[in-house]
């Protein structure tokens, strides 16, 4: 429930979501080495894209897939239907659409297929009938990452045909997918985790433990492993090659509340690697929000950071890497959560259609400020009608670099870092259609400053922005997008430990998409739409996978109109949170449907201390505000819920709840509890294991049954 409002400038949003299905697939992270061959089909059901221009979903024909079809091509609609799909690949090359489609006019028909900037028409045999199915193969050419498909009845096609689904096949991949969930959910990631737990090690472990202020609370999984003994070390055996991890780890604080710099040693099968160098300097607050860094203010918290280091080989797989406290490594205790291991690719090179910011006067690596230079090199190159590329090194940020319709790309995440200075340092939208891909912006921020701090990336950012394969650390906020911005899509983005939200989606921000991406350790909701003065509409988080935000909700919708939050794999949020929330604590009324769908949600809920609370794993929330639009919340999973897996509360009422297909697997309170008027309807709601009674529901709400309940 992002419980703090305050503005760290244009304070981050509600956002939401139209139905799109994300697929999945391995995303591209400039990785150019030669490793093995990889090709992705994926299935997407046309019911569950937007549907603009009068397309809609029917079931009057039967022999379709999924829970129904796309009908709408329709001469009335000529020129405007449209539906449109999102597609990872791991590759920029050739792959192919296969459509499923009814078409029982008699004749052939045609509609357009834009992949991209491209376009093709496509042919559309008749079949015998409209319950009659067929399938055409389309030929197209796949970028890098994220591709949005749309099949359109442009005004040269004859339309006047029903969809089905697509079936995309991406190009073989340069490495496989990253690991998903076995459930489908969460996001396509380009690393291997390994949890210390469960690696082999000569050591003490902690956990597991919930309670709010140990520093298990705030561990993967609530364990971990504690080298506190020269000698003590912990080990895992690669599954796949690697030349860097990223390591998540806590060391102790400093008196001062400055935190302390030190060593720990590392082995490859038994052979020395460099030392890895660690910080507690962006770990720990105290006191109350927002926090300080003084630490006689007592209650310590905020325990972890991470750290990343390159190797100088890769190390193959079934290499024994092992982390130990040697003598030389001077920290009394070092605490390891989890280790990410992958390879980094080659740097990326001057793309076409780019000019190097180095031949702009920009020098990276020098310990200049190189904001002015930025800021000059990228109205340069967007005079020259190109986009703007910063090569491998560090570029120093003391300001914002404002972006205004121009491309900026690095060399990769591993490879071109924008270092701020201080709480300041980031990219500001100004509107046009710009594209940010391809480095890291790690901030300097040590304590969180609403007022005085800057977001990695935030601002308008016109229409049809892209944001891709970015990652963030240290900053106030991750993103902060702000109305007017439509059509953003942003996907394949790793944000960690910011001291306020990972994303926020904030007032009048539309059809926008944040997906397949990986975020940890927020300071507040790692996912939120705020409707602040003007509703987020038609926005997604999508595939998302989101990991112990120290303050709040895993994802968070605070209004809004038809926003969606979907397919998510969320874990282990540590205070004041739910794993996903439906709230009018903050921002403008809910004005439309909001989806809840295909979530899975593990170790979450949790107390809020202020109030003595305990949150469910879901929350729906009418505080400030009735809630009278459906709240849809269709095949979402809670596991191991801290407290009740469905909480639904409590000055307002609830009018039109929609559960179908929820399954509460043990909770450390009710399955289903409630204190609020109102009335909902439940179905194929499964609850099993629960410490409390599976159902505990007061102020009046009342529950229609339909078909497939258990255990309540």
């Amino acid at each position: 429930m992002s419980i703090h409002r305050t503005n760290p400038r244009p304070r981050i949003s509600a956002a939401t979501a139209a139905l799109l299905l994300a697929l999945t697939g391995a995303a591209s992270y400039g990785i150019t080495a030669p490793l093995p061959a990889y090709a992705a089909t994926v299935v997407l059901q046309a019911e569950s894209a937007p549907l603009t221009g009068g397309t809609r979903v029917e079931t009057e024909h039967a022999g379709y897939t999924g829970t129904g079809y796309v009908g709408g091509y329709t001469d009335a609609n000529k020129g405007n239907a449209s539906t449109s799909y999102t597609v990872q690949s791991a590759n920029a090359g050739n792959g192919s659409v296969k459509l499923r489609y009814a078409n029982g006019t008699g004749s052939a028909k045609t509609l357009t297929l834009t992949a991209g900037t491209t376009s093709q028409q496509i042919t559309l045999p008749a079949t015998s009938g409209w319950a009659s199915w067929s399938t055409v193969d389309v030929p197209v050419t796949f970028t890098q990452g994220t591709n949005t498909l749309a099949l359109k009845f442009t005004t040269a096609d004859t339309g006047n045909i029903n969809i089905d689904s697509l079936t995309a096949t991406t190009p073989d991949t340069t490495t496989e997918p990253g690991p998903t969930d076995p459930s489908g959910v969460g996001a396509t990631l380009p690393f291997t985790t390994y949890e210390a737990e469960a690696g082999t090690f000569k050591a003490s472990t902690i956990g597991p433990d919930r309670t709010y202020l140990s520093v298990a609370s705030e561990a993967s999984g609530r364990k971990a492993v504690k080298l506190t003994q020269t000698g003590d070390y912990v080990e895992v055996k690669l599954t796949k090659p690697a030349n860097a991890i990223n390591l998540r780890h806590s060391l102790p604080d400093s008196g001062d509340g400055k935190g302390i710099d030190a060593t720990l040693s590392a082995y490859a099968d038994g052979t020395a690697l460099p030392d890895l160098q660690l910080t507690s300097r962006y770990a720990w607050v105290y006191g109350s929000y927002p926090y300080t860094n003084n630490p006689g203010e007592g209650q310590g918290h905020r325990f972890f950071d991470e750290s990343r280091v390159t190797f100088d080989r890769t190390l193959p797989a079934g290499t024994v890497l092992r982390l130990q406290k040697d003598a030389g490594d001077t920290a009394s205790s070092y605490t390891i959560d989890l280790i990410e291991a992958e390879e980094t690719g080659s740097a990326g090179t001057l793309p076409s259609g780019y000019v190097s910011a180095r031949d702009l006067g920009v020098t990276p690596n020098d310990d200049q400020d190189d904001t002015s230079a930025l800021q000059t090199a990228l109205s340069t190159a967007k005079s020259q009608g190109k986009g703007l590329f910063l090569p491998a090194g560090t570029f120093n940020i003391s300001d914002h670099v404002n972006l205004s319709g121009v491309k900026l790309r690095g060399a990769g995440v591993w490879h071109t870092v924008l270092r701020g200075t201080g709480l300041k340092g980031g990219l500001f939208g100004q509107g046009g259609t710009s594209t940010v891909e391809n480095l890291m912006i790690d901030g300097q921020n040590t304590v969180r400053d609403d007022a005085g701090g800057h977001a990695a990336i935030e601002g308008d950012f016109g229409t049809g922005s892209v944001i891709k394969n970015v990652w963030i650390q240290h900053t106030k906020v991750g993103l902060w997008i702000s109305g007017p911005t439509d059509g953003l899509k942003a996907s394949d983005l790793r944000i960690r430990n910011t001291y306020a939200d990972g994303v926020n989606l904030h007032g009048g921000v539309r059809n926008t998409v944040i997906s397949h991406s990986s975020l940890r350790g927020t300071g507040d909701d790692a996912l939120a739409m705020w409707s602040d003065g003007a509703p987020v509409t038609h926005s997604a988080f999508r595939n998302n996978t989101v990991q112990l935000p120290t303050l709040a909700n895993g994802a968070a919708v605070y209004g809004g109109s038809g926003n969606s939050v979907e397919n998510n794999l969320i874990s282990d949020t540590v205070v004041a949170a739910a794993g996903i929330t439906v709230s009018t604590r903050f921002g403008e009324p809910f004005s439309g449907t909001t989806t809840v769908s295909g979530n899975l949600l593990r170790r979450t809920g949790s107390m809020e201390v202020n109030w003595n609370a305990k949150l469910g794993a879901i929350w729906v929330y009418a505080d400030l505000h009735d809630i009278t639009q459906p709240i849809v919340l269709t095949d979402n999973t809670v596991e191991d819920s801290t407290y009740s897996g469905l909480l639904v509360t409590w000055q307002k009422q609830v009018s039109d709840l929609r559960v179908d297909g929820l399954t509460i697997d043990r909770t450390g309170h009710h399955g289903i509890e409630g204190n609020v008027s109102g009335k909902g309807t439940f179905s194929h709601t499964e609850v099993a294991r629960t410490a409390a009674a599976p159902l505990d529901m007061t102020g009046g709400f009342t529950i229609q049954r339909g078909s497939g309940n258990s255990g309540w």
